[in-house]
């Protein structure tokens, strides 16, 4: 039965996040917000709710490392989804396309999972009460970094947008009114089928005697991603690849803002106060991972092993082997 439930929660999921993708594009062409823009904030924002979702009922079930776990893996799954993408298109490298327009995207995101591992570290006690809501100043600090982010990547899309003339817009491309309401209604399914996705993947977990805290650095990690992971391929399909791009760096950039939201439900805590140090190694691995995407996007390194990219092939190598690490560190039961 739980197998049933999550094959029917995923199949649900991959419509809706089709759908964003769709949709997210129409609202880019529509609105001249330009497709990467549009998938950093728009495609991003909506497919991280699965991680944002599972971050909150994590912490009010008393599982806060299931909840960081969660979105560090999420950090490491999205690049490794960069990585696969540009294998499966490697004629036409996908993040290899218009590399300059990423690489702000691409430098605010190491920004980000930097000062996320350096907040973890330090244990800066200073905190902000808002009446009964506690807010740490490293979590409003994340809030405050990633609202630049967006400040300057709207900045950016503006500055490089093509102005798009309303007669040059095909007549079968739906109206924004339209767009606005499907892509809104993708979002509520996916808020509702999200959570009963993680609670059959918990079960399923806990069926096979795997522990919570690597759960949530694995499947949980992985199960969550499956929206940007849909996303992502659809958006590449259509050939919006600005929008694939942009949703996979978007997404961890709201996986590490989600951190300073968490704050708002906690009882009176700071969640940077109690993510054990030990996923300071996450962090690590999934910021490594995201600076060699860059560096080697940027530096249009083309290298193959027969069809095979040696950038994409390193970056999946670094996946399995930082998940084989955090398993022998005894982050694992």
């Amino acid at each position: 039965m739980v197998w049933i439930e999550f094959l029917i929660s995923a199949a649900v999921i991959t419509f809706a996040a089709m759908q964003l993708s769709k949709y997210g594009d129409v609202i880019g062409l529509r609105t001249k917000l330009g497709g990467a823009f549009a998938g950093t904030l728009l495609l991003a924002a909506a497919t991280t709710l699965p991680e944002l979702l599972t971050t909150v009922t994590s912490i009010r079930a008393g599982v806060p490392d299931l909840a960081a776990g969660n979105l560090f893996g999420s950090n490491m799954i999205n690049i490794m989804l960069l990585a696969i993408l540009d294998m499966v298109h490697y004629r036409r490298r996908v993040s290899r396309k218009n590399a300059e327009k990423h690489a702000l995207a691409g430098s605010l995101t190491v920004l980000m999972i930097g000062l996320a591992i350096f907040f973890i570290l330090a244990d800066i006690p200073a905190v902000l009460r808002l009446g009964n809501f506690v807010v740490g100043m490293d979590g409003l600090t994340m809030i405050i970094i990633y609202l630049l982010a967006m400040s300057l990547l709207s900045k950016q899309s503006r500055q490089h947008a093509l102005p798009v003339p309303a007669e040059d817009i095909p007549d079968d491309v739906p109206s924004l009114k339209t767009a606005l309401a499907w892509f809104a209604g993708a979002v509520v399914v996916l808020v509702f089928a999200t959570p009963r996705l993680v609670d059959a993947s918990s079960r399923i977990a806990e069926l096979t005697g795997l522990g919570a805290t690597f759960i949530g650095s694995t499947l949980v990690a992985f199960v969550t991603s499956l929206p940007e992971a849909v996303t992502t391929v659809a958006a590449a399909r259509i050939g919006a690849d600005d929008m694939a791009i942009g949703n996979l760096f978007g997404s961890n950039m709201f996986n590490m803002v989600s951190i300073g939201i968490a704050d708002l439900f906690l009882a009176g805590e700071r969640f940077f106060a109690v993510i054990d140090p030990s996923f300071v190694l996450i962090g690590a691995i999934g910021l490594l991972m995201t600076v060699f995407a860059l560096i080697s996007t940027l530096a249009r390194l083309e290298r193959r092993i027969w069809f095979l990219e040696i950038d994409s092939i390193i970056l999946i190598l670094s996946y399995f082997a930082g998940m084989y690490l955090l398993y022998t560190r005894g982050i694992a039961p």
